[in-house]
């Protein structure tokens, strides 16, 4: 498995939100495509957090 299929997942892409309302269940979302998503799905559209970006070139040596 290489690094990038590794982390690819809502969970660490930019566009993942979560929202957290005292009282309630948090909402996890995709602002991007505007809809609740859970953190292990994958979408084509995955663009990886900066960090995410760091870990993917350091295990890609």
């Amino acid at each position: 498995m290489n690094p990038e299929q590794k982390y690819h997942c809502c969970a660490t892409c930019r566009w993942f939100h979560i929202e957290k309302e005292p009282g309630q269940p948090s909402i996890k979302s995709c602002i991007r495509l505007g809809f609740e998503t859970k953190p292990h799905y994958q979408f084509n559209c995955w663009d990886p957090r900066e960090d995410i970006k760091k870990r993917i070139a350091e295990e890609s040596f």
